[in-house]
């Protein structure tokens, strides 16, 4: 059996619950063991750098230390999550070796809020590298039940799973091939778009809500024209632009698009024969109806 600290983050504890639901019906479906860390912070999304670097170190130290008491990997299920950690995690196991004092300084702060030290001796893993690298494509295969055929799926990376740390497993940050690959494993075909590595415009939506909004739209557009059923993304936040902001976005560029989004593990979970309604597939704003009336649901 695969086991993992499972870190949640927080918009899967929020905005996108059903990011949650479905992570702990695909490990079900799939035999792994999620432990989950409930005393795990907020990654920091990026932002505790822009006043601390020191900051971001120590609160994701912390997190990849709960890990470590467990000797598991930690699972994360965001693309934003994945990049912060992993990249701290980068910079940390290089401190241990070339920044002895950064390290040290690290871990004691650490020692005063009566935490466990981080020791470096685990990884940071997305739920995609996990299903790619440690279960297995063709593995994944013979667990399918309901092959997706007939979906047309088009892949959403997000930035920080691509670009935000220095090496990525299983994967070519340019020209990734990862998620279309379990597409294909689960018996849907792959879209290939020009937007599928690029920015959802997430990052701008606070203080440049249009320029967001024309950038998700633009990807929308452009994953439409290429005949997708459907944009699937390992990254909830990329979700909350794509799906959540959908109808506002339509109303910026003046088009109806109405494309439905899908987390990675709602997508896998409906090939493996998880019922819909277990998956959270209701609580999205462009509705997923059409979609599971095509797959036959």
């Amino acid at each position: 059996m695969l086991s993992y600290a499972y870190f949640p983050g927080c918009v899967a504890q929020g905005a996108c619950r059903e990011l949650h639901l479905s992570t702990t019906a695909l490990a079900s479906a799939l035999d792994i063991k999620l432990i989950e860390l409930k005393k795990a912070a907020c990654c920091g999304s990026g932002t505790y750098k822009e006043e601390s670097q020191l900051l971001e170190d120590t609160v994701n130290a912390r997190n990849i230390a709960l890990a470590e008491s467990l000797n598991l990997p930690l699972l994360t299920h965001c693309s934003t999550c994945q990049g912060v950690i992993g990249h701290v995690d980068e910079r940390l196991k290089d401190a241990k070796q070339n920044r002895p004092e950064y390290f040290e300084q690290i871990n004691g702060l650490l020692e005063k809020e009566s935490c466990s030290p981080y020791q470096g001796s685990t990884e940071v893993k997305h739920i995609l590298w996990a299903l790619v690298g440690d279960y297995g494509l063709d593995k994944l295969r013979e667990k399918v039940q309901k092959p997706l055929k007939n979906l047309k799926c088009a892949s959403f990376y997000g930035c920080y799973l691509l670009r935000a740390q220095k090496t990525i497993p299983f994967d070519d940050p340019v020209d990734p091939r990862s998620l279309e690959n379990v597409f294909e494993a689960v018996g849907a075909t792959s879209v290939v778009y020009e937007g599928r590595t690029q920015c959802c415009g997430w990052p701008l939506s606070s203080y440049a809500t249009e320029q967001s909004f024309r950038m998700a739209g633009k990807h929308l557009k452009a994953a439409i024209a290429a005949g997708a059923d459907c944009i699937v993304t390992p990254c909830p936040l990329c979700h909350l632009n794509l799906d959540s902001r959908q109808p506002e976005v339509e109303k910026v560029i003046g088009e109806k698009l109405g494309l439905p989004i899908i987390h990675l593990p709602q997508l896998v979970s409906l090939a493996l024969g998880v019922p819909p309604e277990k998956l959270g597939l209701g609580k999205h704003i462009v509705s997923t109806k059409p979609l599971l009336e095509k797959l036959g649901f």
